[in-house]
């Protein structure tokens, strides 16, 4: 009788179980790939994360201040707020920049602040509250699901770079329409500029800064002397949640902050040289948010304007050192969240001349930057120049940003192109 062999016995194959049940390996992936090193640091850097606190501060904290006074909100309670969303924006972008080795930088929602302004009159804080929870949210979910990743790999380069172009422009001509209001203080500034750009171009950043308060001092008057030191104020709001906050402020927040912080901020950083994944940076920005809307503090986001100081060359020559200035910023906003009650007060200390100058000589670099990438770009520069016109007219329509459109048209262009050739 013939023997016959047994058939070989087939291994059962377990189902693999997803990377988030894999500890282990999942730290090992988004472990940083270069260690830290104490001879990364450089006053560049941190003169950079200075100079974006204090665009922030004076800039978008603006407008979020007029929208507390319009819901009539006291003193106390803002300096509770301004505690929340720098503390927010602090952590996780000095958290973020050292973990990814990248300049990441927090910040409210500016175009967030500017719908509080027209809806928070009406609205109870506890309500405004409950809105901004249900946008995080709403931003968390949509970083776990991995969607946001496959939307910024659909944009082409020249179309980045267009939309960053556009974004900065208007500081630079603000910068130089001071020449109307205040021209003795941008044609000083603009010299003290051009020198340190010949001769240290690495200390410009932060050789501007005490240059440009001391201009500011001796032209206009600028007197720093009565303030001092002010602890912030928290206090815990409860939220309510309503059909109302959910549909006229959350929703809205939500487009507002993919299309004017997200979109944009992660463009500037691929632009820069930095292939990211935006998931886990919106995972931890949002997890931020929850925390900061639980004291009243609007939805914090990636920064998409004050970004760009930190991911040029005026940050550090080097990009792979350019993370420090993304832990600087998240230092400095810690400062600023601990000391909220001085910050209340010294926002309207500075002219608004000399904040203009400063965030506008300091992203000239990055603005041309920028426009070079966009006419260098592979495929033409059609389309990153379409992006980069309807980005810089400032449009909105429905609600949305210019920076949204600007890219939405942008791809539509290059996409044409791309069939034409066919």
């Amino acid at each position: 009788m013939a023997i016959v062999p047994a058939a070989p016995r087939r291994r059962r194959r377990l189902p693999r179980r997803p990377l988030a049940f894999r500890p282990v390996r999942l730290a090992e992936r988004l472990a940083p790939k270069r260690p830290l090193s104490i001879k990364d640091a450089s006053w560049s850097a941190a003169a950079a994360g200075l100079l974006v606190v204090l665009v922030s501060y004076s800039g978008p904290l603006l407008i979020y201040h007029q929208a507390a006074m319009a819901m009539g909100v006291s003193a106390d309670t803002f300096s509770s707020w301004v505690m929340a969303i720098s503390v927010a924006a602090g952590l996780s972008g000095a958290g973020l920049s050292l973990w990814l080795r990248a300049p990441i930088i927090g910040a409210w929602s500016a175009p967030g602040t500017a719908l509080l302004l027209a809806l928070g009159a009406r609205m109870p804080l506890a309500e405004v509250a409950g809105a901004y929870i249900l946008c995080a949210l709403a931003l968390l979910a949509i970083a776990l699901s991995g969607m946001f990743d496959r939307l910024v790999r659909l944009i082409p380069e020249g179309v980045a770079s267009g939309m960053m172009a556009g974004i900065l422009l208007r500081f630079g001509i603000d910068a130089f329409g001071t020449l109307e209001s205040a021209p003795l203080l941008c044609a000083l500034a603009l010299a003290a500029f051009a020198a340190l750009r010949l001769w240290a171009p690495r200390f410009a950043g932060i050789a501007m800064l005490p240059i440009g308060i001391a201009l500011s001092a001796g032209l206009q008057g600028l007197d720093l002397s009565g303030i001092g030191l002010a602890l912030a104020q928290p206090a815990v709001v409860a939220p309510v949640f309503t059909l109302d906050g959910a549909l006229s402020l959350a929703a809205p927040l939500l487009i507002v902050t993919l299309t004017g912080q997200y979109l944009p901020g992660m463009a500037i950083l691929r632009a820069s040289g930095y292939r990211l994944r935006a998931g886990p940076i919106m995972a931890v920005i949002s997890v931020a948010s929850l925390c900061a809307a639980a004291f009243g503090g609007v939805t914090t986001a990636l920064s998409a304007i004050t970004a760009a100081l930190c991911t040029g060359s005026d940050a550090h020559p080097d990009p792979a050192r350019r993370y420090v200035a993304g832990v600087a910023t998240g230092a400095v906003y810690l400062v600023g969240g601990i000391f909220a009650g001085t910050v209340v007060t010294l926002l309207g200390a500075l002219p608004s001349e000399l904040v203009a100058i400063l965030a506008g000589f300091a992203l000239i670099g990055a603005i041309g930057a920028s426009l070079r990438g966009m006419i260098a770009a592979p495929g033409g520069m059609d389309a990153g120049m379409v992006t980069f016109l309807v980005t810089a007219s400032g449009v909105t329509v429905q609600g949305v940003g210019a920076a949204f459109w600007g890219v939405l048209f942008g791809v539509a262009v290059h996409r044409l192109a791309l069939i034409a050739r066919r």
